[in-house]
């Protein structure tokens, strides 16, 4: 929720804009209304660095609060539907299979066993490479359903990703969900990008510039999607 930009100046000409990581900056509250910016153990006024808040905080009105939505277990849902494609797609076990033998056997049962089975007859160089086994000793069934389509794979991955667009706030198919729809994203370009752009301007306009008739102003209409009846 906070972006701290430290103005690099000489003679009151920008040279340059540094950001600074998260993880060097603290923000020390002074009273309700005023603070300082805490960089790597030094202290700054905040009329002295670029101070950008994403969603004012409720207590603090200078500091930005982000997006207090978990979405841990959604993301953990998508990692693990691609590792779960990701390994379906590279096994040579398609579809998967039960291959019977006689447990019996004190060579079939400890793992080892199994595996060296597995090694002698099954395991194959490439996929769809036929088998050569003995008939009277396995017995092999087919197990079903085993697909990306049987597991649903695709309709869960696309209702997380329809989850973090709701949440987020952007249209469902900057994340590859649905078709373009040209409203939603001059939509989502007023509602979202467009606060942000300003808030932007906004504070560097405020602490960058000594001219009180200068102002930045950020192009919104390269942003927008229209044709030449809308222009």
């Amino acid at each position: 929720g906070n972006v701290v930009i430290y103005p690099d100046t000489r003679r009151g000409i920008l040279r340059d804009l540094i950001p600074i990581p998260p993880s060097m900056t603290s923000y020390i509250p002074d009273g309700i209304w005023d603070y300082s910016v805490t960089i790597n153990g030094k202290s700054y006024s905040p009329e002295n660095v670029l101070h950008f808040v994403l969603n004012p905080g409720s207590f603090y009105s200078w500091k930005g609060d982000g997006y207090h939505i978990v979405l841990s277990n959604v993301a953990n849902n998508l990692k693990q539907a691609a590792q779960t494609e990701k390994g379906f797609m590279e096994s040579k076990w398609k579809p998967s299979l039960i291959v019977k033998v006689d447990g019996l056997t004190e060579e079939f049962s400890s793992p080892a066993g199994r595996r060296k089975l597995l090694d002698s007859y099954i395991n194959t160089t490439g996929a769809g490479e036929p088998w050569l086994i003995p008939a009277e000793q396995f017995s092999i069934e087919q197990v079903k359903p085993l697909t990306l389509s049987d597991l649903a794979l695709s309709d869960m991955v696309t209702l997380d990703k329809k989850t973090v667009a709701s949440i987020l706030g952007v249209p469902p198919f900057v994340l590859g969900v649905g078709d373009f729809h040209r409203d939603a994203w001059n939509n989502f370009i007023n509602s979202c990008i467009m606060p942000i752009a300003r808030s932007i301007e906004q504070e560097m306009t405020k602490k960058l510039l000594y001219n009180p008739n200068w102002f930045f102003r950020f192009n919104a209409r390269s942003l927008y999607n229209y044709d030449l009846k809308d222009l």
